[in-house]
């Protein structure tokens, strides 16, 4: 065995047991959602206290179990994925009971009981949902969750069956599922007079899935008990610059008070994630900081404008100003700094504002002098 031969063989090694890794995390990941959906379903049903829980069932499921991850608004979209996909019954069955512990733990109290369940499938039983089923085993074992939930939103079987052929077809990654979903491919498909052409030019451009995506999903971190923060990688100078210019705009002594780092946004069932957030106790606004080391899109902005109407309608107090941006970006190495005031009144709060904060040239000449020189 020669050098080469051993970084072949390393390679292969971390490549092919991340993989499977990242695969058996996935599964345990769809069984535990699907059978939770299962079981609240069957409650709603059979349950022998169910009238008292009623319409808030969910939410005092939320309450009693206080476990980070499991919430109203999960049980809500696990007991929907159930309803779409009665078919991995038996597929979540022999997975969660090929474990040996789980066997002889639960043999008795889980399994037969799972086994009986029909509620969801007796409710699907039109023929245009049978029709259009993909095999229960290609779903489990070739979907990651994170594309199921997506794929579970759309109501046409034949249209949700599309996308679970193709996202198995090409292994897209999420992003580029939500991506060839948005710009209609299956309705572009159907109007298409050469369909194999252009289903080959979109697996051909398709971003694919990798390990990591499936282990760095905030859904599957929770599932871990890890931070949503432990597994992420990051461009370094990016964290670099966060870290220090946190440190900087609080020695400013202008009455910033620091609030979060990555502050996690859920907005339509996706994660967003804000840089810094702060709070200024003289402006008596938040304040969201993004930085970006690249040149600057006018995404930048809409991104950055998205966060503040978040903060307007979710975290400000009535006796709260509006919030204002800080956009940071970078074009040919020189620090380009735009504060975006998206949703901002001008004449009455960007003064005002100007005043207190740090200038566009205070924070310039500091990332100048700390990154750039």
């Amino acid at each position: 065995m020669n050098f080469e031969s051993l970084v072949n063989h390393i390679s292969v090694i971390q490549d092919t047991l991340q993989t499977q890794a990242a695969h058996s995390v996935n599964l345990s990941l769809t069984s535990r959602n699907w059978l939770m959906g299962c079981y609240i379903i069957e409650f709603e049903q059979h349950g022998e206290d169910r009238a008292a829980y009623g319409e808030q069932l969910l939410r005092k499921l939320e309450l009693r179990l206080k476990t980070k991850g499991l919430n109203e608004r999960r049980f809500r979209e696990f007991r929907h994925f159930y309803q779409t996909y009665p078919q991995l019954k038996e597929e979540v069955v022999n997975y969660v009971m090929s474990g040996s512990e789980i066997r002889h733990l639960l043999s008795t109290e889980f399994e037969k009981p799972i086994r009986h369940l029909s509620s969801a499938e007796s409710q699907r039983e039109d023929n245009q949902f049978v029709k259009w089923q993909i095999p229960a085993n290609r779903i489990f074992n070739r979907l990651p969750y994170t594309h199921l939930k997506k794929i579970a939103k759309i109501d046409n079987p034949l249209k949700r069956a599309f996308y679970e052929l193709e996202t198995i077809r090409g292994c897209w990654s999420v992003t580029e599922l939500d991506r060839q979903i948005a710009s209609l491919y299956y309705e572009r498909s159907g109007l298409s007079k050469n369909k194999e052409a252009l289903s080959a030019l979109v697996q051909q451009q398709a971003t694919q899935l990798q390990p990591i995506d499936v282990v760095n999903e905030p859904v599957t971190l929770e599932f871990l008990g890890l931070n949503e923060r432990a597994l992420v990688t990051e461009n370094i100078l990016e964290q670099a610059i966060l870290d220090n210019l946190q440190h900087f705009l609080l020695e400013m002594g202008h009455g910033f008070c620091f609030e979060a780092r990555q502050r996690r946004l859920l907005i339509d069932g996706d994660y967003f994630f804000a840089d810094l957030v702060f709070y200024h106790r003289i402006l008596k606004c938040h304040v969201v900081v993004e930085l970006k080391v690249d040149k600057f899109r006018h995404e930048y902005a809409s991104q950055l404008n998205m966060y503040l109407n978040y903060f307007k309608e979710e975290v400000m107090q009535a006796d709260d100003n509006l919030p204002i941006g800080i956009l940071l970006c970078t074009e040919k190495g020189d620090t380009l700094v735009k504060y975006a005031t998206a949703g901002l009144d001008p004449n009455i709060f960007v003064q005002k504002y100007m005043v207190q904060l740090p200038s566009e040239e205070e924070i310039e000449r500091f990332i100048r002098k700390n990154f750039i020189d």
